[in-house]
Order: structure tokens, then C-alpha cells, then sequence
């Protein structure tokens, strides 16, 4: 396996770098990439991480996987690339100061037409689809979500339509559920198609790999960011070793990871409850609380600290993890929720 100046061979762990873009200062934007190859063929799984630059548990849970002698114990390959966003990392920042919005929106999609050359950002994002749609048999993008969020899978719904029919979006759907289950974290389903296009999850990393390469991809929230979460970060290397296991790459069954969702049905995320007043933010609940419809989530206060309002739940479901700081404009968002999902999770693809 070879990719940039990282090149394996069997029974070896190599590392390199893999040069994306050209900076403005002579040197080369370059991504750091690891490869361990086993010494029997097999199945190459993907390891993304950190495209976001301050979600840094992703970034050591990925460098930590691969130092657990994978060489000498795999059947296939795993190609790791833990840090997506230099330019992110060096500010300990979400986004790359290339143009200051989310990174992992610039993915192929066919369906998005544009009339303006691609940026910089939209250039590396497609050099790193081109190297794992050529290999990748699997892949897991690792990120980390809100303040004390709870670690969670996001399994992406499939869509059919222009890229693949219905029955070859359900083949999909089936082996991407085979590989989040034995990831063995509570698992959230992503947003409904409609929401799912217009957020532009089709162009992040997993969204992509699976909704336009067919690559059972998912992506796995490592609990909050800006420091590493080491509990977490122990239990996403689990899992990372339980999809090897899955893909018979390595001998034995998955392992629990011990974490378990906090409700028996199936859920997916929402960016919810919605202030109608400006103020002070007090939550009522924190990360892994359950709740019913019209339970009060939180209060808006003054900032004398006198009540406002109360902002209850249009849902039954628990919380993920609450938004950074407290002060709220109206319509602003409060918190990331799991909510109760009734929907299918292969579905067409609206066409606008």
C-alpha cells in the first residue's frame, strides 16, 4: 500500500506524509498518514481523524490504534490518516483558516454543481476522497461533539437515486450496520434526507464515502473538545479494534465497550430545543439526561438572573451534549439531542 511518501509492505507499519496543497510560504500542506499491513490479504479499513482541528481525542485515538502492533496481527491493511486539518490543529481551531467554514462540507457530491473553481479546502478534501475511494473497503471518521458531550456513532442514512438503486442502497445499509454495531457506542441516526442535503452531510467525510463512493462509513463522536477525554479515547480504540474483528481482520468477537444508549428506541440527532427569548442560558439537563415531550429543558433568564421564559422539548429522548456558553439570541439553538426517530434509514435522494 502506498500513499505519498508512506509505502508498506507486509508485516510492516510505515509512516509518511501524504502532500494535499501547496501553502502560500513554500512548504506543502501535508497530512500525516500511518499504514500497517498484515501479512495475510484482507480488507483495507480507513481511519480518518480531526478534520475539524480541536477535536483532539479523535486525533490520539487514531494515532493509538495504530500503535497496537496491528502489523503483526492483521489480515489486510489500515490506513490512517489522524489529523485531516493541519491548519486546524495548529490554532486549535474547528475550522482552517483557508476560508474559515466547516472543512468537512467539501467532499464529492455529483449532484452539487458549481460555477466557481473549487477553493482550496474543496481541492484537499477531494485528494483525500480520491486516495480512499480507490482502496477502502471500510472507514471510520473520528471527530468529538459539544461541551461534556456523551460518545455516540452517527450511522448515516443511505440514499438511492442518482448513485444506486434501492436494492443496492439496502445491501449498503445492511453491511454499514454490521460495521456501527460492533462499534459497540450508542448509535444516533443522522438527520432525515431532506435535512440531511441541505446541511451538506452528503459532502463530509463518512457522509460521502458511503452516499457517493458506497463505502459503509460512519462517524464517531468522541465525547467534547480541546482536551483529550482519556476514558474515551480508551473506549474508541475498542471500538476500532471491534470493527477489524467485524471485518475479520482480527481473530475473536467485538468487545464491550461498556457505554450503552440511555433509551431502548431507535433515535436521531436534533439541534434542539430553540429559544424564542434572548437571555441567560441555565439548562435544566446535562449530557446523558432522558426526557419527554413537554419536559422543561431549560430557563432563559436576565442577566440580574430573573426568569424569562422556560424552554420545554417538542420530543422524548435524551441529551448529547449542550451548546458552548449561555448567552442566547432569540431562535438560537440550546443543545445537540437524540430524539425519538420513526423514519426509515434507506431513503431517495430529493432532487431540487
Amino acid at each position: 500500500m502506498k500513499l505519498g511518501t508512506a509505502e508498506s509492505a507486509p508485516g510492516e507499519l510505515a509512516t509518511g506524509w501524504f502532500d494535499v496543497t501547496d501553502l502560500p510560504t513554500g512548504t506543502p500542506e501535508r497530512l500525516p498518514v500511518l499504514i500497517a499491513e498484515g501479512d495475510k490479504d484482507g480488507p483495507t479499513l480507513w481511519i480518518t481523524a480531526s478534520i475539524h482541528g480541536n477535536e483532539v481525542t479523535a486525533l490520539a485515538t487514531a494515532q493509538d490504534v495504530m500503535q497496537e502492533n496491528l502489523e503483526s496481527k492483521i489480515r489486510g491493511t489500515v490506513v490512517c490518516l489522524p489529523n485531516l486539518n493541519p491548519a486546524g490543529l495548529r490554532q486549535t481551531s474547528r475550522t482552517s483558516y483557508y476560508h474559515g467554514d466547516d472543512p468537512n462540507r467539501y467532499f464529492p457530491d455529483p449532484d452539487a454543481d458549481g460555477s466557481r473553481p473549487p477553493r482550496v479546502q474543496e481541492l484537499i478534501d477531494g485528494r483525500i476522497y480520491d486516495a480512499f475511494e480507490d482502496s477502502a473497503d471500510a472507514l471510520v471518521d473520528l471527530h468529538t461533539a459539544q461541551v461534556g458531550s456523551i460518545p455516540f456513532v452517527i450511522r448515516d442514512r443511505v440514499l438511492y437515486g442518482s448513485e444506486r438503486n434501492e436494492a443496492e442502497a439496502n445491501e449498503l445499509a445492511d453491511e454499514l450496520e454490521r460495521v456501527v454495531d460492533a462499534y459497540d457506542f450508542p448509535v444516533i441516526n443522522e438527520y432525515a434526507a431532506e435535512e440531511y442535503v441541505e446541511q451538506n452531510l452528503q459532502r463530509s467525510t463518512a457522509g460521502s464515502a458511503l452516499n457517493n463512493a458506497g463505502i459503509p462509513a460512519f462517524t464517531v463522536e468522541l465525547g467534547g473538545f480541546e482536551v483529550v477525554e482519556e476514558d474515551t479515547r480508551a473506549k474508541g480504540v475498542v471500538g476500532l479494534l471491534n470493527v477489524m474483528r467485524e471485518l475479520d481482520m482480527l481473530p475473536g468477537d467485538p468487545k464491550p465497550t461498556g457505554l450503552s444508549a440511555p433509551v431502548d428506541f431507535p433515535v436521531k440527532r436534533a439541534v434542539h430545543p430553540h429559544t424564542d427569548t434572548a437571555g441567560i442560558v441555565r439548562h435544566r439537563v446535562e449530557a446523558g439526561d432522558t426526557f419527554e415531550e413537554g419536559d422543561v429543558l431549560a430557563d432563559i433568564v436576565t442577566p440580574h438572573g430573573e426568569s424569562k421564559a422556560t424552554v420545554e422539548s417538542d420530543h422524548d429522548g435524551y441529551v448529547v451534549g449542550r451548546y458552548h456558553g449561555v448567552s442566547a439570541y432569540e431562535n438560537d439553538p440550546l443543545a445537540s439531542l437524540a430524539v425519538r426517530d420513526d423514519g426509515d434509514l434507506v431513503v431517495p435522494r430529493e432532487q431540487k
